[in-house]
């Protein structure tokens, strides 16, 4: 196994074999939970962002391949799902999970929110960054009834990632739709998590 992380792609020479991780995962995986727990950031009553990296896609792709065991063939299916969600330098990646319990208030919620990965964004002091939606598949369907998951893209200027970096910054995310509009501040561990996506 090599670390492929300034490549910001992860391929097959970056990942254990499938006898030495089912020995190391309850280890891994303790030692992923912990290190996510900066990275998430809850919006709202059912929102929370996952942010993602090189890190936490590799742990899904090795994940997928310990749980499927599909060989050569499922792990070209997994890179190219899951290398676009690796941060490039000069951006954040998130996952957006609406995480709702009871089936009945979640698809009436989900039916409320379409297009809702059109309306999310960072604040840095009075400067919005709006999200760019994954286009792998359509999230909002076509009746207007949103996924209960979201991968966004915030793309950043380099002068957006110095005041990003700059402790006296204050930063926000946020929804702004009509059916879902909040916004939290981004505490200091998060912010600190996150800058490590940018070189």
């Amino acid at each position: 196994m090599r670390m492929n992380k300034q490549a910001k792609l992860i391929d097959k020479y970056d990942l254990m074999s499938l006898d030495q991780y089912s020995k190391n995962r309850k280890q891994l995986r303790k030692n992923l939970i912990e290190f996510k727990k900066k990275r998430r950031i809850p919006l709202g009553p059912y929102a929370t962002f996952y942010f993602e990296c090189y890190e936490t896609m590799l742990a899904q792709v090795q994940e997928m391949l310990h749980i499927e065991k599909g060989g050569e063939e499922q792990l070209k299916d997994e890179l190219e799902a899951y290398n676009p969600l690796i941060p490039k330098g000069n951006e954040l990646v998130a996952t957006l999970m609406f995480e709702i319990d009871n089936p009945v208030l979640r698809s009436a919620f989900l039916n409320k929110v379409g297009g809702i990965e059109k309306k999310i964004y960072f604040k840095i002091n009075s400067e919005k960054i709006n999200a760019i939606a994954e286009n792998d598949v359509a999230r909002t369907s076509e009746k207007g009834k949103s996924s209960s998951v979201h991968f966004v893209h915030f793309n950043f200027t380099q002068e957006q990632i110095k005041k990003f970096k700059n402790i006296s910054s204050n930063i926000f995310i946020g929804t702004e739709h009509d059916e879902y509009s909040h916004e939290t501040k981004v505490l200091e561990p998060q912010r600190l998590a996150l800058v490590s996506d940018f070189y």
